[in-house]
């Protein structure tokens, strides 16, 4: 019989991390068993009491362990030879028609292909600064979960514009299996970069978590690495991110699996999502240190959604310091800071990472992702116990009456009456729009202050470099720019233009204004003409 050793370490707060430990013996060898239909769960808990812990008690504690796994005959003859596991929404779906039938929806109120870099986009001034960056040859605006690994493909930075879908432009709204959807056409087009990286493919999908060791670590037991060939994860990949991402499949149970959420809050202690007792409710189970999953006692979509919702490092940078590259084999490439836009600079300095330097002042730049996350923590609504869910999957009722979230993850501005009435009962509709309305056009007129600002600054330099000025001078104004450029990008990458938390927007982006203009003002002061003195009369 399969013996295990349970070492129990107190974590963070009341968090939990639970470390199973295997030593096989040969009664993980039985033979003549019976068809996989027929296995019972306490044939399968004798090696996986970890297991035993999910299912018992839960919603699925009746759901054969077939439902999920096949070859399990196979599997119990012989311990080496792994149950094959389906990994896909159908399945869930088959009982949960409703949040299938949401997350699978196309929401033709969220444009597809909707670059940030044009003038009526997020960032009409991001080509400029954020030149070289390979999001200067495309980055949109995001649309559905339904879309997440397809938006990512076709993207121009992604592949080199080798993916298209299979019907041309008739197919940019077709949900589905990837390849299914999109094509490979082998060809490499004009004006686009390969900048593609399997972690980043790791928050759009969840077909990998078996595949893939915690942190994106080497093992021999792992088909894929930070460092493997992208375009082989990609071909790979077949779902958009899946219900295991937030719910146990063994249990039902709120959960997180994104190895570097789970490895900051629980192992390097992030307050981000703590109660008011201060703990974190997350209990991390370590399934033969090559996965760990988080079980949250109660849910908490607040982490659930910062699986993918929040700044990260997922490329290759360079060191601070010395401007050393860092490669895939460094896990700094698989890291979520969880701070917030005021601290992120200090944070990635002392981690020692940057993503690139600027074009024309050699400014080393952070590229920041999507940190809403980050952005709602301490706002009016989180202080106030909304989470995501709340705004974004609020409850829905189906012909029947059934009462169920909606998992199309709904943007506010297209449903006020689900997203804010609920709470705001003394308000309407359109006082609420309006409200939202009124935020986002303030926010997006000091963006565009930041940018305006920041597009002066690369201006100055590159005068005042022709012009002589000396390096200690340059030196200054770069980090001005470095400084910047953090707190404007923040709210560009960040996709509620600052309804998350207005007044941290209004406050950072002001900072970031101010910071060129005092890079603006050294280096014209060190243009400015030298006296001429006098002669002598």
């Amino acid at each position: 019989m399969l013996k295990k050793m349970f070492a129990v370490f107190a974590g963070t707060g009341s968090l939990l991390f639970i470390v199973l430990l295997p030593m096989l013996s040969p009664a993980a060898k039985t033979k003549n068993v019976a068809p996989s239909a027929a296995i019972s769960h306490e044939t399968c808990y004798d090696c996986h009491d970890e297991i035993r812990e999910l299912k018992d008690k839960s919603k699925h504690a009746k759901l054969s362990c077939a439902t999920c796994h096949g070859k399990l005959q196979e599997h119990l003859a012989n311990y080496e030879q792994k149950p094959t596991t389906t990994i896909d929404q159908r399945l869930c779906g088959k009982c949960h028609q409703n949040e299938l039938k949401g997350l699978m929806a196309v929401n033709y109120q969220a444009q597809a292909r909707k670059e940030k870099g044009v003038p009526t986009g997020r960032s009409p001034m991001m080509d400029k600064l954020l030149e070289p960056y390979g999001f200067t040859f495309e980055h949109n605006e995001p649309r559905s979960h339904a879309f997440m690994v397809t938006d990512q493909f076709v993207v121009d930075r992604f592949a080199g514009g080798r993916y298209q879908y299979k019907k041309g432009w008739h197919g940019v709204d077709d949900v589905g299996r990837t390849w299914e959807v999109l094509e490979d056409t082998g060809k490499t087009l004009q004006e686009t970069t390969k900048a593609g990286n399997p972690t980043c493919i790791q928050c759009k999908t969840s077909d990998h978590i078996l595949t893939w060791k915690f942190m994106g670590d080497k093992d021999p037991a792992a088909k894929w690495d930070r460092s493997s060939d992208v375009q082989a994860v990609a071909k790979a990949t077949n779902n958009p991110v899946g219900c295991i991402h937030c719910h146990d499949p063994h249990g039902g149970q709120p959960r997180i699996v994104r190895d570097a959420l789970i490895k900051e809050v629980a192992l390097n202690g992030s307050p981000m999502f703590a109660g008011k007792n201060g703990k974190t409710d997350l209990t991390v189970v370590d399934f033969r240190g090559f996965r760990k999953i988080g079980i949250q006692g109660n849910a908490d979509s607040r982490m659930m959604c910062a699986q993918c919702h929040v700044e990260y490092a997922c490329g290759s940078g360079f060191e601070f310091d010395s401007g050393k590259k860092i490669g895939f084999d460094d896990p700094r490439t698989n890291h979520f800071p969880l701070t917030g836009p005021k601290e992120l600079l200090a944070h990635y300095k002392k981690l020692n990472f940057y993503d690139f330097k600027h074009a024309v002042t050699g400014a080393r730049l952070v590229k920041l992702q999507h940190p809403e996350a980050e952005s709602f923590s301490g706002s009016i609504h989180d202080r106030n116990g909304v989470t995501c869910a709340d705004c974004h999957m609020p409850p829905m009722k189906d012909a029947s009456g059934k009462t169920y979230r909606n998992h199309g993850v709904i943007r506010p501005l297209h449903d006020v009456k689900a997203a804010c009435m609920r709470c705001h009962q003394d308000s309407t509709v359109r006082k609420k729009l309006y409200e939202i309305e009124t935020i986002q056009n303030y926010i997006r007129g000091k963006m565009r202050k930041s940018e305006y600002w920041l597009g002066r600054l690369i201006d100055t330099y590159e005068v005042a470099k022709r012009a002589g000025v000396a390096e200690p001078v340059l030196a200054q104004a770069r980090e001005k720019h470095e400084e910047a450029h953090v707190l404007w990008e923040w709210w560009t990458a960040e996709n509620s233009d600052g309804f998350h938390n207005p007044e941290l927007a209004r406050e950072t982006l002001a900072a970031s204004v101010s910071a060129s203009k005092a890079g603006v003002a050294l280096l014209n002061k060190a243009m400015e003409p030298k006296p001429v003195e006098e002669k002598k009369k």
